[in-house]
């Protein structure tokens, strides 16, 4: 099996301009319109690191920590943080901007597990992802400790 320590999944960004549709009568957006463009982002990076179909397995957390408005533009942008035999984690950081001011902010933050499959939809084994750089380790070392707590709850509940 082969291995990657490519920047190349990791700062991957899609944009998308806020609009009306988007968003509640107040010109909130949804979170769960924001939910979805951070699954979007994470399946990105997930496919192009296995190269085969992915589906997301679960999604750890995500924290909303400001709100977007209609104008707003949103930046999601991801990292693969670790992978395991047909899995992986991808973190996936949202920001926005008001464009006419220019004032950016972090607006939510989430990991993402995903799964590789085949056409009979059975787990299949992905590349090892080595970290390269000190903020690569880091982000592999969390992503170790969540998929220990996951583990740990998943113990719990059985």
């Amino acid at each position: 099996m082969s291995s990657c320590s490519s920047s190349e999944f990791c700062g991957n960004v899609i944009s998308h301009v806020m609009m009306p549709y988007h968003a509640n009568p107040a010109g909130n957006v949804n979170g769960g319109v924001i939910m979805q463009l951070i699954d979007d982002a994470a399946f990105v990076i997930a496919t192009r690191f296995a190269r085969t179909n992915v589906v997301t397995a679960s999604i750890d957390r995500i924290d909303f920590h400001r709100p977007v408005h209609v104008g707003d533009l949103l930046t999601l942008k991801g990292c693969l943080n670790m992978t395991h035999r047909s899995s992986m984690e991808i973190g996936v950081r949202v920001e926005g901007e008001e464009m006419r001011s220019g004032e950016t902010r972090h607006i939510a933050s989430a990991y993402l597990t995903f799964v590789a499959l085949n056409n009979e939809s059975s787990p299949v084994p992905i590349p090892e992802y080595i970290p390269g750089t000190r903020e690569a380790k880091r982000r592999y070392h969390e992503a170790a400790q969540r998929r220990e707590q996951r583990r740990r709850r998943e113990k719990e509940v059985q």
